[in-house]
């Protein structure tokens, strides 16, 4: 809750939170169905899949996918399914996903208060298309994928990928969906073969092989439209995400421009390959030298921006030399007094899915209860259970589960998943001596004097030094 007499513009309605959303669990049962069909493979599909593909084209007879989307799922119910038919009904998929992202969306701004996102962005920009070829073969390879099914998959189907990926990594227009490809392609491999499996991760194997297969269309896979944004910014708090090669770090913020236009939220991301002996605190020594943004966010700082480059969807294109350090800037006193009033970018249609909801929100006045079953959290706000996701409070900051457990506001990111919403943690106040102490998942960001914090930087220093004196004799040699 965020009180009135603080400027926050009224009480969360967290009942809306917890309340069902109108034709979502129909939305999502078309969705399971249609992925449920995938795991057998179209090759020849089962009664059983036949009535997932039926049953997607009947969740979408009202739109104008609706003609080309029944076709496509009687032709390939009868085994009859070609290239075209399969990209119509991973378009039906991403855009039943897409409606169940708007409506969440929609209640998080209603329960919150927070004035509504743009209008969806619309398509990519126009310009020259690279390599259609290229993207030809990759729809053929996913293609040749769904006809197996997740069952089916073998060393020879999957390893197809590697010559379509290699050709796409050098031309930069091609990149992302050559990394997604990629991803993809070495999950599948770990998993082969696919008769094996005791268990498929059904929603995600979909979401990766409709995305990747719409990424192959023309112009699907360019770049947003880029413009220049001139302000304040101020930091809320940073999302680390980990993994054994690579990290990445979110900052998420609140945009003021300079010219008194209306604020947003925005986000700036860095990202660095990583090898797996780089945890924790360490993961900072990284990513710092590419983002100055980084140490502020440690500092507690705002950052004045100057022309910084900015899609439509609220992601600036970092450039250090057109942001310098600002004034002190309070993350809850930026979430209590602007934050209210940022309104949201709006979301390429691609990008509409209801894994990528991530609203900053600031709850306060809640109490803590533990979770059943699994030892975590469960804030209780206004009557209302909403679930903390434990598994996204970072390793890298002094920020844990028990810090949180003992505080009485929480600054985080506001997430959808499994059914219900979620709070991850950004930070927290908590009472030390009668005074409010705040603990930040990035405040190691920029660099630390806490001494578990020092002592994980070293360590993580330590294993750098050593990876590239092993590097440099390979070299040498």
């Amino acid at each position: 809750m965020v009180p009135d007499d603080r400027g926050g513009g009224g009480l969360m309605r967290a009942d809306l939170l917890v309340d069902a959303v109108d034709g979502l669990d129909e939305a999502l049962a078309a969705v399971d169905g249609f992925d449920a069909a995938l795991v057998g493979g179209l090759l020849r599909p089962q009664p059983g899949q036949a009535g997932g593909l039926a049953g997607l084209a009947d969740a979408v007879a009202g739109t104008p996918l609706a003609s080309r989307v029944a076709e496509a799922a009687d032709k390939t119910a009868a085994g009859a399914g070609d290239e075209g038919h399969f990209v119509a009904l991973a378009a039906a998929r991403t855009a039943l996903l897409g409606s169940v992202h708007d409506a969440l969306t929609a209640r998080v701004e209603e329960a919150i208060g927070r004035p509504a996102a743009a209008d969806a962005a619309g398509g990519p920009v126009a310009g020259d298309e690279h390599a259609a070829n290229l993207c030809a073969a990759a729809r053929s390879w996913l293609c040749d994928l769904a006809r197996a099914g997740w069952q089916g998959i073998d060393h020879d189907l999957v390893g197809g990928a590697a010559s379509v990926v290699s050709a796409m990594l050098p031309d930069p227009a091609l990149r992302r969906l050559a990394t997604l490809l990629d991803g993809f392609a070495a999950e599948l491999a770990a998993s082969c073969p696919g008769a094996s499996l005791e268990r498929v991760p059904v929603r995600r194997w979909a979401d990766l092989w409709s995305r990747a297969l719409l990424l192959t269309l023309p112009g699907a896979g360019s770049a947003p439209a880029v413009g220049e944004v001139t302000g304040r910014l101020l930091p809320l708090g940073v999302d680390v995400q980990e993994h054994a090669t690579a990290v990445q770090a979110q900052v998420h913020a609140v945009f003021e421009p300079s010219d008194g236009g209306a604020s947003r939220l925005v986000r700036a991301s860095v990202s660095a390959p990583k090898p797996d002996t780089v945890v924790g605190a360490g993961l900072w020594q990284l990513l710092r030298p590419h983002m100055s943004l980084l140490g502020a966010v440690g500092e507690g700082r705002s950052m004045e921006l100057d022309a910084m480059p900015a899609t439509a969807e609220g992601d600036l294109i970092w450039d250090d030399a057109r942001a310098r350090s600002g004034e002190p800037a309070d993350a809850f006193v930026t979430a209590r007094v602007a934050l209210p009033a940022a309104a949201a970018s709006a979301v390429s249609p691609l990008d509409r899915h209801p894994a990528r909801i991530a609203v900053p929100v600031l709850l306060e006045g809640y109490g803590v209860e533990e979770a059943e079953g699994d030892g975590g959290l469960v804030f209780e706000v206004a009557g209302c259970r909403i679930g903390v996701d434990a598994g996204r409070v970072p390793a890298a900051g002094p920020l844990t589960l028990e810090v949180v457990a003992s505080s009485g506001a929480c600054l985080g990111l506001l997430r959808w998943d499994a059914g219900a919403f979620l709070l991850q943690p950004l930070a927290v106040e908590r009472t030390v001596r009668k005074k409010a102490v705040a603990v930040h998942a990035g405040a190691w960001a920029g660099g630390t004097t806490d001494k578990a914090g020092v002592r994980a930087e070293k360590a993580a220093t330590d294993a750098v030094k050593v990876l590239r004196e092993r590097a440099g004799k390979l070299l040498r040699k």
